[in-house]
């Protein structure tokens, strides 16, 4: 078997073999081999439920191990989960975590013609058997993840499907050395009075000829080097890098990155090489108490940041397919939407190197959860002893990545046993707390004390107050979504907004390309199987009833919905980031979508945008301009998170729809940058309120406010014309608007469904255009105006006026 990938074959109960990718897992090579329907089509989930009950066996045969080493060892960088390792029948050993990887001494035992053999019991049998023996534990969803170190969203969650996987889900190979390796390093790095520094903690493994031996190790980094001597099985060496670049998040500077090299050697052998990126930067969490509470604001190299976030969830429910190409995909799109945090959510993985990679490139902030989430956890063995494990290896792993700004203790499980009814059923048992304010912060601080640490989010720091109280620490707000609306963010200035987010159905050709539902509803077959949420179809519709009429036909229906997501968020980050500094950030639920559903992601799991994703770019640029409200008077929040000073004049103007100008007034303002200036008004209140609106521009900046909801307000016909361009596969469409038109929306995918528009949403005033280009078309010069206004949506069509 080779690091990457390895011919293999898997057998199930039945024992019929089926040819294996490795990494990979048994649903994908199933799928491959035309053994099961694709699982995120249409009702497939449940036919395929049987896999993740089976027990599985992965086959093959091994080549000769090279000549002339004294250790030869077998590698398993992940197996999922529950597995039996054996090579010519015997067994090497038996793991149980999804999370950590493997090493089996086979020196002597590889021949030509071995035979490895890796025998996988179902997740379902080991969790089952270990919960009737621990007792059951609260957990929010009905399958027994929180007795099994595996990513817990494989067992389901409320975006994503049931998919218990199993299989070699990450690479191994076969590793031949002599004398000493490196077992690992955990380089350090930091910053004082700007001059870096790299503490370099080694752990050696020693064959028989290096027992007790004097090896060298050597650290090179940024045009420095420095040796020590080593004869020992641990070691620290030191590099002392004066006056390097510093690395910073996006929008705050550049992100330069040092090679660094750490090798071991013996009497000028090279015996084993280690080689990462490291960046020099600082980071802290500033929790200091003051008026409004207790912080909770990053500091990078001193400079405090208001976090524009996104929460990740695994990028595919089969893991093991997200190559590094995907990965960069996605999170350049994170970038390029103005995101500078990414937060790993507690229920997925440890993302592979590549993610953390592009994220150090890129210049995110990740803040990294530890894999807990939405359930209560035993603290018995052997949960105990996995989860230690899994958090020395992972911590040290992730540790040279100068992006990763923050560990989290875990998702909702401090929130959940206060607030959700755990602390009865649990009749003291444990229930994780020893994992997050105990072992989780002790294991932090002796290995990578370079960064902080939280211990849970939501968490106020505090057992004497409420864990999501938003005064302190991180908050999760999903009563809006639950039994509110949005405009309940209005409510609430939390010192940091961790979670919050609005469902809307994907596009409209993922759905057309997952569902064979004739006709496609919102309540058809396949489209409520793609709703994991519990009553996710009501919440949605009581959501839009706040602010329209809701629809009965589907289009209007899913234009509207992620009319009704988009502005959700907007009013969330608008309101928050107007609050800054007492505010220190949004995390939106959520960026990304792992099957075709309707969720709360702005990039569905077809990789296509929503709305959502669009006017995140606008919510999350370095200038914002927004209408806000302020001890009940309406101000226009100036919002200068860029570096530079930003000064000009904002005209506001209070109009009715037909574009008569009411009033107006010219508002200077001189904004210093990483700051928010809130603007009097004269000109705020409504008249006639479902008669008018009220609009802001300062340059290429727009905040609308209409006077009442869209449903009572009196929007005229979308008088729109068209003048079409089409070269190639690209169509540039310039939109003139003759009356008012509200959040017009071109679904290029309706056009061709490999097609994408560079607009989401846009608001136009009479007379006023908008140029959309659209590209990836097969043959855009075939579209005519027809084609094209048939995938025009605006609100004031869905609102009963006849759609141009």
């Amino acid at each position: 078997m080779a690091g990457g990938q390895a011919p293999a074959e898997v057998a199930g109960l039945r024992d019929e073999a089926v040819p294996a990718q490795v990494p990979g897992c048994v649903h994908a090579d199933l799928l491959a081999a035309g053994l099961i329907p694709d699982p995120y089509r249409d009702l497939n989930e449940l036919e395929v439920a049987w896999a993740g009950r089976a027990d599985w066996r992965y086959d093959t045969v091994l080549g000769a191990a090279p000549a002339g080493f004294e250790r030869t060892d077998l590698v398993f960088d992940g197996l999922d989960t529950v597995a039996r390792v054996l090579l010519d029948g015997r067994e090497l050993g038996q793991t149980r975590n999804m999370h950590r990887s493997y090493r089996f001494d086979v020196t002597g035992r590889v021949h030509e013609g071995s035979a490895l053999t890796v025998l996988f019991t179902s997740a379902y049998t080991e969790a089952e058997a270990l919960r009737e023996r621990l007792g059951a534990r609260p957990n929010e969803y009905p399958e027994p993840f929180n007795y099994i170190r595996k990513m817990a969203a494989s067992f389901g969650w409320d975006w994503g499907p049931t998919l218990v996987t199993a299989g070699i889900w990450r690479p191994v190979r076969l590793e031949s050395w002599s004398t000493a390796r490196l077992a690992s390093v955990r380089p350090l790095v930091t910053v004082t009075n700007g001059d870096g520094r790299i503490e370099a903690h080694v752990e050696l493994e020693r064959a028989a000829s290096g027992a007790g031996r004097e090896l060298t190790l050597t650290i090179e980094a940024a045009g420095h080097t420095a040796v020590r001597a080593v004869s020992t099985s641990s070691a620290v060496i030191a590099l002392e890098v004066p006056e390097p670049e510093l690395w910073w998040p996006r929008g705050y500077g550049e992100q330069p990155l040092y090679d660094c090299v750490v090798t071991l050697s013996d009497a000028g052998r090279v015996l084993d090489r280690w080689e990462r990126r490291v960046g020099f930067r600082t980071v802290e969490l500033d929790r200091s108490p003051d008026e409004h509470g207790t912080a909770f604001t990053l500091r990078v190299n001193g400079q405090p940041i208001f976090a524009r976030g996104v929460n990740w969830i695994p990028d595919d429910a089969l893991p093991a397919r997200v190559t590094p190409e995907r990965y960069r995909r996605r999170l350049v799109q994170a970038a390029e939407a103005g995101v500078d945090l990414v937060r790993v959510w507690g229920g997925g993985i440890y993302e592979d190197r590549a993610f953390y990679d592009a994220c150090d490139e890129l210049g995110l902030m990740v803040w990294q959860d530890f894999l807990f989430a939405c359930a209560a956890y035993p603290e018995e063995q052997p949960l105990r002893g996995e989860i230690e494990a899994e958090a020395r290896e992972n911590v040290t792993r992730l540790s040279p990545h100068a992006s990763l700004v923050l560990w989290n203790g875990n998702n909702e499980n401090l929130w959940g046993f206060r607030d959700w009814g755990w602390e009865p059923k649990l009749a003291g048992d444990s229930w994780g707390e020893g994992y997050y304010l105990g072992l989780l912060p002790r294991v932090v601080a002796e290995l990578d004390p370079t960064r902080p640490y939280q211990a849970g989010s939501p968490w106020s720091g505090s057992w004497e107050r409420h864990p999501n109280d938003p005064a302190h620490g991180p908050s999760h707000f999903w009563e809006a979504w639950n039994r509110r609306d949005y405009s309940d963010y209005l409510d609430h200035v939390p010192r940091f907004a961790a979670e919050f987010g609005w469902q809307a159905p994907p596009a409209h050709a993922t759905l057309r390309e997952w569902l064979g539902d004739d006709p496609l509803t919102s309540a058809s077959p396949g489209m409520l199987h793609h709703q994991k949420a519990e009553d996710g179809n009501g919440k949605l519709d009581r959501g839009l009833a706040h602010h329209f009429t809701v629809p009965a036909d589907f289009d209007q229906w899913h234009y509207l919905t992620q009319v009704n997501q988009a502005r959700a968020v907007a009013t969330g980050v608008a309101h928050w980031r107007s609050h800054w500094p007492v505010c220190g950030g949004t995390v939106v639920w959520q960026l990304n979508d792992c099957w075709p559903v309707t969720s709360w992601a702005a990039i569905d799991g077809a990789e296509r945008l929503k709305p959502l994703y669009h006017e995140l770019r606008r919510l999350y640029a370095d200038r914002l301009l927004t209408f806000q409200r302020r001890d009940g008077a309406r101000v226009l929040a100036a919002d200068n998170q860029s570096p530079s000073r930003w000064r000009g004049t904002a005209l506001v103007r209070r109009l009715r729809a037909d574009g008569t100008v009411l009033a107006e007034e010219h508002v200077p303002f001189d904004v210093p940058p990483r700051t928010v200036a809130l603007l009097p008004l004269t000109v705020a209140e409504f008249k006639e309120a479902h008669e008018e609106l009220l609009v802001a521009d300062a340059g290429d900046l727009r905040d609308v406010v209409l006077g009442g909801p869209d449903k009572e307000f009196g929007y005229p016909p979308a008088e729109l014309d068209l003048r079409l361009d089409a070269s190639g596969g690209t169509l540039v469409v310039v939109i003139t608007a003759r009356a008012f038109v509200r959040d017009l929306l071109l679904q290029a995918d309706r056009l061709g469904p490999a097609a994408s528009a560079d607009r989401g949403l846009v608001t136009l005033l009479p007379g006023e255009s908008v140029t959309i280009t659209v590209r990836g078309l097969a043959d855009a010069a075939r579209l005519d105006e027809a084609a094209v206004r048939s995938a025009l949506f605006s609100v004031n069509a869905a609102e009963g006026v006849p759609r141009p």
